[in-house]
């Protein structure tokens, strides 16, 4: 799922192709897109766009009028922006946004069909879409700290809860828990006031990090690589590489659809951690660290 460096990215690429400019009409190719029915979709025709924002992982367009545009791209709704009038491809195309100078298409890979578009009237509406999770990158360690420690979980899970936090999820919160040297696994109650401080630190070099590489790969166009998986990355998809820290083969536990990666020697002293369905499988057999592996 896009995560907020590539959500900035998105955003600040329709600030620069789609703001001040008049949205034609929408084609909808995909009936399940749309999550909202008043006001209709047809409302935005021929309205200008009048900026961009983010809220968690959504991505707004505003419209003159107090209407707005709400995309959230869930797993692997993109993007993408063509020339104007291009034609929805084939099993992935959703919908296409045109204007006189260019086309801006939704695309979603996969049989699963979860990407969502709302048509919202008014800021107070508009609201409804934010789950309350904290802006990271202005943070103050005090609110931090109250949204980590509100309920007892992983850290892992609390870094991906968009209640707790906005715009982080799985392939960011192992990077954020790399850098700060801390297993994904360890019990927000048991942190320590310094662990707490290093997440925070760790949390807003990362993102801030990460945004900056991936504008400055994009530039002046569009992003067309969106993806969680990067070659630049510390732990995420690099089960059994080298950790660029130490060198230790990064580890992972799997479940369900997603996968935490980490480095046992840099966040859990040498220790794996049990995955769920190899540690059932292994049993006594399943090894307790690096040098049993």
């Amino acid at each position: 799922m896009p995560e907020l460096p590539d959500c900035s990215v998105y955003r600040d690429a329709l600030r620069r192709f789609v703001v001040g400019r008049r949205l034609e009409g929408v084609r909808m190719k995909s009936p399940f897109l749309l999550r909202s029915v008043d006001p209709p979709l047809k409302v935005v025709d021929k309205k200008e766009i009048t900026g961009t924002r983010l809220i968690g992982k959504r991505i707004i367009l505003e419209f003159e009028d107090d209407l707005f545009l709400v995309f959230h791209l869930m797993i692997a709704g993109r993007l993408r922006w063509r020339d104007a009038g291009a034609g929805l491809p084939g099993r992935i195309g959703l919908a296409a946004f045109d204007f006189e100078h260019g086309t801006l298409l939704l695309t979603e890979a996969g049989t699963k069909k979860r990407a969502s578009l709302f048509v919202v009237r008014g800021e107070a509406n508009l609201a409804e879409h934010d789950r309350g999770g904290l802006a990271v990158l202005d943070s103050k360690l005090k609110d931090f700290k109250t949204s980590l420690l509100s309920g007892d979980h992983t850290l892992k899970r609390a870094l991906c809860d968009p209640r707790k936090f906005s715009g982080i999820g799985n392939a960011y919160s192992d990077e954020i828990l790399h850098d700060a040297r801390i297993s994904p696994l360890k019990r927000t109650s048991q942190l320590h006031h310094d662990e707490i401080k290093r997440i925070h630190a760790s949390t807003k070099r990362v993102m801030k990090l990460w945004i900056k590489r991936l504008a400055r790969d994009v530039g002046d166009g569009f992003p067309e690589k969106v993806t969680a998986f990067r070659k630049d990355m510390a732990v995420h998809g690099r089960h059994g590489q080298p950790c660029p820290v130490c060198q230790a083969p990064i580890q992972r536990i799997v479940y369900a659809d997603n996968e935490t990666n980490y480095c046992a020697s840099c966040q859990t002293e040498g220790q794996l951690l049990k995955d769920r369905a190899l540690s059932r499988l292994l049993k006594d057999d399943w090894p307790r660290s690096l040098d049993e592996l």
